[in-house]
């Protein structure tokens, strides 16, 4: 396969033989240096000149140059180049467009025209068409049976490793998919000869493995060999493999509670994406995952939009997800619950087109549903994770069924059940706290505070915020250990100007009465609210009746009384 780094360039003169690997971390001077080569080859020697054009094509490929990728290939169509000469010149151009897949199916059907006769380079192809049908096409099934088919076509070919990375997507696509064979898929994977340091990372067995620890909340497992990955693939990886180490790192690291850590790793990422031209949305998302857990809330949506813009434009669909579903954790912490619902249900609608079945990939479950219980909506919200349960018992996705159980508790809060909302939250810090999760244990804490506040229980509300802050603090969690430190961990407006939210209201009817009280028009209250009118209009309906009160003026004087 056309990933490996060191390519020969030979002195016209010397015969000296030149290695880009000489220089280390310089791929991209390289790729210029045997773009060098080629031009300084002397008319006679058109074999050699042509096998340094291919190189150069190579070395931009793995380096992420699409620009230097594409010169080298042009030449090397121009040129009376063999059918491989062109697959593998076309192939760098693939390789170096990084996320941005989206707009190379006329590259796609050259290349697999001109390998027609090859196995071994119709695997390279097929593999290739596997990772775009996943990042631009948004669709597993194809990515997995592409794969398939890269898989035998490299077994024929006799290639070895570009089957060992067939198998990798294979088990990728199964995991996403909810296949119960996927992991005896990776195993097989990786029982086949393989680099010492992975070559192509993102689809290396021996990276996947670490991927599905994480997955499985296995964090001390997946840093461990993390950390020994990174140096390796600092020495003789691709830009894009350092950063798919410096991702996992910066997720893994934020699961164990140490929020520092991950945002050196993410800083490191952003840099070395603009440093090396990589695609910009997997940065960005990365940014404001650490950004929304240790920097700041309102510096953590901005990176979340840069990123959702940037996968938009590249037709990205995998972490166009991430960069949303960081956007509405954003907004659910903000208080901005309907927000976060229609951010939230992007991302669901999303996950649905893409087929996916495993709820521990990207874990926006549990939060769709509390956002939709703050948004007055407990029914829909017990609906989504009772359909979610199911998947996550089957699959044995422990954690995310804890993070269910906590919005089932504020849904059976907001349903009248409080001794039972208390029961189960305190249950489910405990699973969290088990499980190795400080952050989400401290999530947890907040929730339960919320319930006992709301049922004006205010010694057990203090001391779940103090708990949830002193988890928060220690994991350097600065956003969320301010919301710990405040009188509630979402206030509803007006609260601090002495009014006491009755407990016959749910949050959402609190926050549209105080608003109403205040002199809102039902016009202003729903667009300060991002609802209809018509759902203020049925809300304030409820609102007078639980109250017993005919106006706003009554409704006022109540909310002033307490």
């Amino acid at each position: 396969l056309p990933f490996i780094l060191v390519m020969p360039v030979h002195n016209a003169d010397t015969k000296h033989h030149f290695d880009a690997s000489d220089i280390p971390g310089e791929p991209k001077m390289g790729t210029e240096l045997g773009l060098l080569a080629a031009d300084r080859t002397p008319y006679h020697l058109p074999g050699e000149e042509l096998a340094r054009l291919v190189a150069a094509a190579e070395d931009a490929g793995w380096a992420g140059r699409a620009d230097l990728a594409r010169r080298a290939t042009r030449a090397v169509l121009a040129r009376d180049a063999s059918p491989g000469d062109r697959v593998r010149a076309r192939l760098a151009v693939i390789d170096a467009a990084g996320q941005a897949l989206g707009a190379l199916d006329e590259t796609f059907a050259y290349a697999m025209a001109d390998a027609e006769g090859d196995p071994a380079l119709q695997a390279a192809v097929r593999l290739r068409t596997a990772w775009k049908h996943n990042l631009s096409d948004g669709d597993p099934v194809r990515s997995r049976d592409a794969a398939a088919e890269a898989g035998v076509l490299a077994r024929s070919g006799g290639d070895q490793v570009a089957e060992a990375m067939a198998l990798t997507v294979r088990a990728r696509m199964g995991r996403i998919l909810g296949d119960p064979d996927a992991e005896e898929i990776l195993a097989e994977a990786l029982a086949l000869p393989a680099p010492e340091v992975p070559l192509g990372m993102r689809n290396a067995p021996q990276y996947l493995a670490v991927r599905h620890a994480l997955f499985d909340d296995r964090n001390a497992d997946a840093r461990r060999q993390l950390l020994v990955l990174l140096p390796a693939v600092r020495r003789t990886g691709s830009a894009e493999d350092v950063f798919e180490v410096l991702r996992s790192l910066t997720e893994v690291e934020l699961r164990r509670g140490r929020c520092a850590a991950a945002t050196a790793h993410a800083r490191d990422a952003l840099e070395l994406t603009v440093e090396a031209g990589l695609s910009p949305g997997p940065a960005w998302y990365l940014a404001a995952l650490a950004e929304a857990m240790g920097g700041g809330f309102a510096r953590a949506a901005g990176y979340a939009r840069r990123g959702i813009q940037a996968s938009e434009e590249e037709h990205d669909q995998v972490f166009l997800s991430r960069g949303l579903y960081v956007l509405g954790l954003v907004e659910l912490a903000t208080g901005e619950a309907a927000k976060a619902v229609t951010t939230l249900r992007r991302v669901a609608e999303l996950e649905a087109a893409q087929q996916v079945v495993d709820p521990s990939i990207l874990r926006w479950h549990g939060e769709l549903a509390e956002a939709l219980v703050l948004a007055d909506a407990p029914e829909e919200a017990a609906d989504l994770q009772a359909r979610v349960r199911t998947t996550a018992l089957a699959l044995g996705r422990t954690s995310v069924i804890a993070a269910l159980d906590r919005a089932r508790g504020l849904c059976l809060s907001a349903q009248g059940d409080a001794d039972a909302a208390v029961a189960l939250l305190e249950d489910t810090a405990q699973s969290f706290e088990l499980l190795e999760l400080p952050l989400e244990r401290a999530r947890t804490l907040l929730a339960l505070a919320r319930v006992e506040r709301r049922r004006r229980r205010r010694a057990p509300a203090r001391a779940a915020l103090a708990a949830a802050a002193e988890v928060f603090a220690r994991a350097g969690a600065a956003p969320w250990t301010e919301l710990a430190r405040e009188p509630s961990p979402c206030p509803s407006p007006g609260e601090g100007a002495g009014a006491r939210p009755p407990g016959s209201l749910t949050e959402a009817e609190t926050r549209l009465a105080v608003l109403v009280a205040q002199g809102a028009s039902n016009q202003e209250a729903a667009a300060k609210l991002f609802v209809s009118v018509k759902t203020v209009e049925a809300r304030l309906t409820r609102i007078y009746q639980k109250l017993d009160v005919r106006s706003r003026a009554q409704l006022a004087t109540t909310l002033r009384l307490g």
